[in-house]
């Protein structure tokens, strides 16, 4: 029974993420499910959104920071899948309407330049790999009523994926110190949060690596070209109507975010 426990929580997630109407979690109604019952749930909306027509694009890699690992109890990061459907130019107005509970969290965003394979990949190799780095704000969005997320509930539900927000300006990491690397939010022009690359795993690079390792643990890897995700570097913000994001990067430039005051893009 398993398996189908796995298409029925599936498809409410998937109900929920098409209406905008959240679900309970899941661990409140099966206290038993455990995290690749959770890969398990994610991977059959991934194909989902494949057998639709969406591509995969990249990886995001979340609870990289230690108080986000604390609230959860956990002592590793998680993963989710990106897909085509989900990157936003960079300004474009976002449709409020079609996310659920929608936060923001700025971060970089790595694009591999060759491929990368687990297991014993560590955060040099994973340099190597990576062509560069763009400015960039993920929409984190949880299809589970009110934020109310343990592990398993997040994972299931794609590592509580939504959109993403690429700048238009890469450079080579080569270039950079991803540890002190800093950004500023700000919201209407009012700072509200910064952060730098340390937050996450003391290094973005520790992150691509250990999500390489990760994805050789299910017969996957990273392909060149594959956008990544390291994690966020300051506690997530929620979403107003009307809100104007923008998130200012040291050497690499900013990135915009603008959201609809209600349904329409109009």
């Amino acid at each position: 029974m398993q398996p189908a426990l796995h298409r029925d929580l599936a498809d409410e997630l998937w109900t929920a993420d098409q209406t905008a109407t959240p679900v309970a979690p899941l661990t409140d109604r099966h206290p038993d499910l455990d995290i690749q019952d959770a890969y398990a749930i994610q991977t059959i909306n991934i194909e989902r959104r494949t057998a639709a027509g969406q591509r995969v694009v990249g990886r995001k890699v979340g609870l990289t920071s230690r108080p986000m690992q604390a609230m959860l109890g956990v002592d590793e990061p998680d993963f989710g899948v990106l897909t085509d459907a989900m990157v936003v130019e960079d300004g474009d107005l976002i449709p409020i309407a079609r996310l659920v509970q929608p936060r923001v969290e700025a971060e970089l965003a790595f694009v591999m330049e060759r491929d990368l394979a687990g297991p014993g990949v560590t955060a040099a190799n994973a340099l190597t790999a990576i062509a560069g780095a763009l400015p960039a704000v993920e929409i984190v969005d949880s299809r589970v009523a009110d934020w109310k997320i343990k592990l398993v509930d997040t994972v299931a539900d794609n590592a509580s994926s939504g959109l993403l927000v690429l700048g238009g300006r890469m450079r080579r990491v080569e270039e950079l110190d991803l540890r002190l690397l800093g950004v500023a939010v700000s919201r209407h022009g009012e700072l509200i949060h910064t952060g730098a690359g340390a937050a996450a795993l003391g290094n973005p690079a520790r992150c691509v690596a250990w999500l390489a390792n990760k994805l050789g643990s299910f017969g996957a890897e990273l392909r060149a070209g594959d956008v990544v995700l390291p994690g966020a570097v300051h506690a997530m913000e929620p979403v107003r109507p009307g809100d104007v994001f923008r998130a200012e990067f040291a050497h690499l430039g900013a990135v915009t975010v603008r959201f609809s005051n209600g349904g329409s893009a109009a």
